[in-house]
């Protein structure tokens, strides 16, 4: 495995690439999927933030825990200091055996900062979207990960992974739930949005989404702190008018892993 984890950390050194990493993923066939969207807190989990420590095993645990299909994950590091310089796109993938796509917002501590997918399916058509941001100096590039799933034989759908501007003023949240519904316009396919959206339901910025999308909850659970959790910003959506049905909608409550609790969906893709 070590040396399997080294070969695949030098092909995709840039940390964007998704190697067919399962071959059991090629061969799923199910009009039934588990969605998973997880902020990972760069893989730190919070009662251990003084320290610094790294566990990616927990989040790993996390993940494999709910056998999801496919994972929108947020506050992803690839080769930054702080983090060991580990690639944890590439690493969550090899010990989950998905396949993967990273995608980068921004230059940080020395490596790459930014989003990812994680897929049990063979994945194609990968492409990272800028999203926009006003001026203000603390504005962070945000952006929106897309990728191809190829969820049966000849059966595909796009699946995106996202992160939104955390500022407390919504202008940059709105200003990118338009872009998002702007880019989700031009799909043909089936498309399921997830990630943190910094957003609560009754904001602007989510009253601009679900005028495209429908969440996967109405009556959303807290899944911020994850200790007494009192907000709901992280998200699951598809496009409206999609063939998808909705079966559940949960909050998992993994307290130590991330500062975020991870959101599970099942949609069944209706034929």
């Amino acid at each position: 495995m070590k040396l399997y984890s080294f070969l695949i950390l030098g092909i995709c050194f840039l940390g964007a690439c998704s190697p067919k990493i399962s071959k059991q993923a090629e061969s799923k066939s199910s009009n039934v999927l588990r969605i998973m969207s997880y902020n990972l807190h760069h893989c730190n989990p919070p009662s251990k933030e003084k320290e610094g420590l790294i566990d990616i095993d927990a989040i790993a645990k996390a993940i494999a825990q709910q056998k999801p299909d496919l994972v929108a994950l947020q506050e992803v590091d690839v080769n930054t200091k702080r983090s060991g310089t580990i690639n944890q796109a590439v690493l969550l993938a090899t010990k989950l055996k998905m396949n993967f796509y990273f995608g980068k917002a921004i230059d940080h501590d020395g490596g790459d900062y930014g989003v990812a997918i994680l897929s049990r399916f063979p994945l194609s058509a990968q492409q990272t979207f800028m999203l926009p941001k006003n001026n203000d100096a603390k504005a962070e590039q945000r952006v929106l990960a897309i990728a191809t799933a190829e969820i049966a034989k000849g059966v595909f759908i796009r699946f995106a992974s996202t992160h939104l501007d955390a500022q407390r003023p919504e202008d940059n949240r709105i200003l990118q739930a338009k872009e998002i519904n702007r880019l989700a316009a031009k799909e043909t396919l089936p498309l399921i949005v997830a990630g943190d959206l910094n957003a609560d339901p009754s904001s602007e910025s989510i009253k601009i989404f679900d005028s495209n999308f429908t969440r996967t909850c109405s009556d959303c659970g807290f899944t911020i702190p994850v200790i007494n959790p009192r907000k709901t910003i992280d998200h699951i959506g598809f496009k409206t008018g999609n063939p998808f049905k909705i079966i559940s909608h949960e909050v998992i409550p993994e307290r130590y892993a991330s500062d975020h609790l991870p959101v599970v969906a099942v949609l069944e893709l209706k034929k």
